[in-house]
């Protein structure tokens, strides 16, 4: 019985030893179709750590190969090829959101361009000085070529630039909105003494 434990020690050696006597090529191509599959994805822009770190074990796979470390090789080539799965998955994700982050902040600068214009064109206006509404106006107009930008950025799926060209512009047309009513709302009535 003796004997025996210690040849099945021994045949489970060997083939633990003769399991990683070679480079684990299947696994690092994985790992490589993994990350090649989440760069398509755009994990390089939406989930840079994870992908990085996918490359990374892939590297140090490769290194262990070199020094003839098939275990660590193995280890780390599964390792990559999780990691540019689970990159892929965020990337897909974060994409999402910042598409839906950008095309949010463009509708309301649009209607916030909207309401501006229909305020304008109020009768009541046109009786004011034209200085009084200079402002309010350039804002919109600088509004309606910020929207262009953004909205060709967002055709490029180039998010952080649509947030970069819409910068203020929110806050600057509600400030445009308020002057329009401070102008269009008559003064405040005098006391009669």
């Amino acid at each position: 019985m003796v004997r025996f434990a210690g040849l099945l020690a021994l045949a489970i050696l060997v083939l633990s030893a003769s399991s990683c006597a070679a480079p684990p090529s299947k696994e690092m191509n994985q790992a490589q179709g993994a990350i090649d599959a989440a760069r398509a994805a755009a994990a390089d822009r939406f989930a840079a750590a994870e992908f990085s770190a996918a490359v990374d074990a892939l590297k140090r796979s490769e290194q262990a190969v070199a020094a003839n470390d098939y275990r660590l090789a193995l280890g780390l080539a599964i390792d990559s090829r999780e990691r540019a799965q689970n990159a892929a998955k965020m990337a897909v994700e974060e994409r999402a959101n910042a598409r839906g982050a950008a095309e949010r902040a463009i509708s309301e600068a649009a209607t916030l361009v909207q309401r501006a214009k229909a305020q304008l064109k109020d009768p009541d206006l046109a009786t004011l000085n034209p200085r009084v509404l200079r402002s309010p106006r350039m804002t919109v107009e600088s509004a309606e070529k910020v929207l262009q930008e953004a909205r060709s950025a967002l055709e490029k799926e180039d998010y952080p630039a649509v947030t970069r060209a819409l910068g203020g512009i929110t806050a600057e047309l509600q400030a445009a909105l308020s002057l329009i009513d401070a102008a269009a709302s008559p003064g405040p009535a005098r006391r009669r003494r």
